[in-house]
């Protein structure tokens, strides 16, 4: 769980309720810290302490206050909130305190009961350890202890936790449970397979890198157009109904992170369903695993207590900055940041504080800003490399990118994926406009494009941007004159354009073939768009009519290429045709 059990709370102090406004309460008599966690009422519900003003401590709890009154005890447990790290972190679910939602649900029905506690990790699983130090040995913050087979695919390296050092006097190894003692240090320490961490305060790490690898998610428009880096952070802002949660989830089952953590910040319970019922269906396309065994989620839906729902990306960072220090690439997706940012406005109005611009609190952009700078590409304290990349929707009312968390956001991610509602209505998925858009990796993924992919990377990203560009700018003169009016180039422009829309940028995320497409098959897709126009441009110089060059049948056949599990021999098929369709067009 969150914090230590009932059953071994060292409380600090005993005080009482005098004041209950909603998930805010009042307490006299404590001498607590500021966010240390405490036991409210005779059910002993979680809260956290945020404000101390004389002997009046408020304090936010994280599950519903109905029922509670003046007088009732509050125990000072001494410790902030806190979570449980160690191996059974992935495949499992957990709501915004880290209660393992499965484990709760076994033990009363659907409906969580209040103030009922488990632990994050399980206390009954055995796991085999292997360890990889000896009696002697020096040992410091974040080095390797050992190793535990946690999924198919992920190595779970035991960690010395930070600010712990020392010489090994004994080790364990075989099987062994998360609270086991596995190495002794000769000053006393007892290092067990999990060890907590503080929520709010980031894990340290070694030093910082540049953002030179992208995280390839198998998105066409956002590989291509609007990369991300891996230990980048971006972000999903868009209407009702324009994709964000499909996006998101898109990422998740596909991005070559080898974590994932996906945050449900206050989403419909319905679609954290879809969440819950088709991942540990699908197989990781990476590894052939089921892509659970390499996720973790937090789930936090809109009827959950929203003094959890701000906790919770704070839990979901954590978890992240764990697998980050064992030296691997974690994804983060929050979703939604906005409904945490209303989580925050709503304690703050309970508070009586100074309210900002549409009434969020003051310190919003500041929270944002802490939260997104936890991502990174670093050097880990055991010298590794591991990266947090964090992706996060934005829920802005009425589509409006002016309201403060999306221009908030704006102002901290490098990565802007902008979901349009034109788009939604003309069924273009994903509805990313390429135009408002923006990607600030650019430049330092370039390398790594030119020399993984094809050395013409950068030159057709910029062709292709240059020609939806132009589409626009003559969208402009077609609305007023017609397209007739155009000239034969113009209007063949706008024909490769209406192909780099409908064959490239469009996605399907529900067809098996069309729902991944790695980078090489991007490459190679754009390049035959690109062909396509080349010999239409030369065709058009020698007066072939343009109503010819567009009714090609190779042109049909590239709309159906994507879709074709034989990728590779269906577009050499498309292409031949298409250079032999031009042939006889020019020798017409």
């Amino acid at each position: 769980m969150a914090t230590t059990g009932k059953a071994d709370v060292k409380a600090r102090g005993v005080g009482e309720i005098t004041r209950v406004a909603g998930p805010v309460i009042t307490a006299a008599g404590l001498s607590p810290r500021m966010y240390d966690v405490v036991l409210v009422g005779a059910e002993q519900l979680m809260g956290e302490v945020i404000k101390i003003t004389g002997d009046k401590t408020t304090i936010q709890v994280y599950e519903e206050t109905s029922g509670v009154r003046p007088g009732e005890p509050v125990v000072d447990t001494g410790r902030p909130l806190t979570v449980e790290l160690g191996p059974g972190l992935l495949g499992n679910i957990y709501d915004g305190i880290q209660r393992p939602l499965p484990v709760l649900q076994a033990t009363m029905g659907d409906f969580i009961l209040r103030g009922v506690q488990a632990p994050g990790l399980s206390r009954d699983k055995l796991w085999d350890f292997k360890p990889s130090v000896k009696e002697g040995d020096l040992v410091k913050p974040g080095q390797v202890l050992g190793t535990v087979p946690e999924a198919k695919n992920v190595e779970h390296r035991v960690l010395v936790p930070p600010r712990v050092s020392g010489k090994v006097a004994r080790v364990r190894s075989g099987k062994m449970k998360v609270d086991d003692v596995a190495v002794e240090l000769d000053g006393g320490a007892k290092l067990m397979l999990k060890h907590d961490w503080p929520v709010r305060r980031p894990r340290p790490v070694k030093d910082r890198l540049m953002p030179t690898v992208p995280l390839i998610t198998g998105q066409r428009v956002m590989d291509f157009l609007f990369p991300i880096a891996k230990g980048g952070t971006a972000a999903i802002p868009g209407g009702f109904g324009t994709g964000k949660t499909v996006s998101e989830q898109q990422l998740s089952k596909w991005c070559d992170a080898q974590v994932v953590i996906y945050i449900g910040c206050g989403e419909r319970g319905n679609e954290m369903t879809e969440v819950l019922t088709t991942f540990p269906k699908l197989e990781d396309p990476y590894t052939g695993a089921p892509l659970m065994d390499r996720m973790a989620l937090i789930a936090n839906t809109s009827n959950m207590p929203v003094a959890a729902r701000e906790a919770s990306v704070y839990t979901g960072m954590t978890l992240a900055e764990y697998y980050r220090d064992m030296g691997y690439n974690v994804a983060l997706m929050a979703d939604s940041t906005s409904r945490w940012a209303e989580a925050m406005r709503e304690l703050s109005s309970r508070l009586e504080e100074m309210p900002g611009e549409e009434g969020f609190p003051a310190h919003l952009s500041a929270r944002l800003s802490e939260f997104y700078e936890r991502a990174g590409r670093v050097t880990t304290l055991n010298d590794r490399e591991g990266s947090v990349s964090v992706v996060g929707a934005v829920s802005p009312s009425g589509g409006d990118f002016s309201e403060p968390v999306t221009q908030g956001t704006l102002r901290i991610v490098k990565v802007f994926w902008a979901l349009d509602t034109a788009l939604r209505a003309r069924r273009h998925f994903p509805a990313i406009n390429w135009l408002t858009s923006y990607s600030l990796y650019v430049q330092t993924l370039e390398e790594y494009f030119r020399t993984k992919v094809n050395e013409d990377w950068p030159k057709l990203r910029q062709w292709t941007q240059r020609t939806l560009q132009e589409e626009a700018e003559l969208e402009e003169i077609v609305r007023l004159v017609g397209a007739d009016a155009l000239p034969p180039e113009q209007q063949l422009t706008l024909e490769v354009a209406r192909m780099i829309r409908e064959i490239f940028l469009q996605q399907n995320a529900y067809h098996p073939v069309d729902t991944f497409c790695p980078p090489e098959r991007q490459f190679k897709l754009i390049s035959s768009i690109k062909r396509y126009a080349d010999l239409g441009g030369k065709a058009v110089a020698l007066d072939v009519p343009l109503k010819e060059v567009a009714g090609l049948k190779s042109r049909e056949l590239l709309t159906r290429v994507k879709y074709e599990e034989k990728f590779d021999a269906e577009l050499e098929k498309a292409l031949a045709l298409m250079e032999d369709e031009f042939k006889k067009l020019e020798v017409r």
